[in-house]
């Protein structure tokens, strides 16, 4: 399996190329460039020119905020600039976000994220071929590509397509038109990607011009460190994390796979009467320990692989928070890879 890093979402632009010389000197394959506090193109260009192995994808873009055709002119370029170690990650957001925080229009996102893809596809293929720019579709028309604004071909190729999904109706999308999908970790639980995501996937691909298989990137929620009491610091972030996500009925298919829907219909229940300190007590420990992958540096690497090394391609793994931690943490993603 590849082994990907991720990016705190308030890492400062300033600071994204040592985040990234580490994280290549660990050993990693990929780094994912997340877009939450800062803008991703920027830091994703930060990464690639700091380093010279690692790949570097978004994780993921917020698609309906932007233009396809910025969107692709930032891929394109990123992929020149890197000789191809670049890979555009694409995401819809929730309702909310797109509207209220973006100034965006909404429309139904499966469809959309479709035309979305196939107009930055339509502009890879116009930059890389000299195909006329003729994309019309009910979300997007793209009609008029002047020379001068043609940016040309890249000897190194376009860069792939990742897409971010986490229900049914969106992951047969990205079956249809992605190269890869990168779970949200959420919705990463091994045995919900075998039943649910994998066939979501494997139904899209079936009506697809696309030859390749979609890669999978499980991105679970991961709880290490050195000792018991470092795995249970990440084992309260984690809990965390899944209190502040599943508050969100969108994150709720994994919730409705185990039968726990009553944990998110809680959640949202509590986020509306402003009880936060009550929040907590909604994620049961049975919830986390379905939800999140533990263990300290000696044995994390054994759990990982033996839950996903069938299922995925690639997964992603926390960078030690501690730099003390790193000789630990690269031999983890040497056995990583090696499962």
């Amino acid at each position: 399996m590849k082994v990907v890093a991720s990016m705190a979402p308030d890492v400062r632009l300033r600071d994204v190329a040592a985040h990234a010389r580490r994280v290549e000197s660990l050993g990693y394959d990929a780094l994912s460039v997340p877009e939450a506090k800062h803008e991703g193109t920027l830091a994703a260009f930060a990464a690639l020119a700091a380093t010279s192995r690692l790949r570097v994808n978004t994780g993921v873009l917020v698609a309906f905020a932007r233009s396809p055709m910025l969107a692709a002119q930032a891929a394109r370029d990123l992929q020149d600039f890197s000789d191809g170690r670049f890979a555009l990650g694409l995401g819809s957001q929730i309702k909310g976000n797109v509207v209220g925080r973006f100034g965006m229009p909404w429309s139904a996102p499966a469809t959309r994220m479709r035309d979305y893809v196939g107009a930055v596809r339509a502009c890879f293929d116009t930059f890389q071929n000299g195909t006329p720019l003729n994309f019309e579709s009910e979300s997007y028309t793209l009609n008029r590509m002047q020379p001068f604004f043609n940016p040309g071909p890249l000897e190194c190729g376009t860069p792939p397509i990742l897409m971010g999904a986490v229900g049914p109706i969106m992951t047969r999308t990205v079956g249809e038109v992605g190269d890869m999908l990168q779970t949200h970790p959420t919705n990463s639980e091994a045995r919900f990607l075998r039943e649910v995501t994998r066939p979501s996937l494997e139904e899209g691909r079936k009506r697809s011009a696309l030859e390749e298989p979609v890669q999978l990137l499980a991105g679970p929620l991961v709880a290490t460190g050195r000792d018991e009491a470092a795995v249970d610091a990440a084992l309260k972030s984690a809990r965390e994390t899944l209190v502040f996500t599943l508050s969100t009925p969108a994150y709720w298919p994994v919730l409705e796979y185990h039968g726990w829907l009553e944990v998110g219909h809680r959640l949202r229940d509590l986020t509306r009467a402003g009880a936060w300190d009550e929040m907590d007590t909604a994620v049961s420990d049975e919830v986390v320990d379905t939800l999140v992958v533990s263990g300290t540096y000696g044995v994390i690497a054994e759990r990982i692989v033996a839950q996903y090394a069938d299922l995925a391609e690639g997964v992603l793994f926390p960078v030690p928070p501690d730099p003390e931690d790193d000789d630990a943490a690269r031999r983890v993603i040497e056995d990583i890879r090696g499962g």
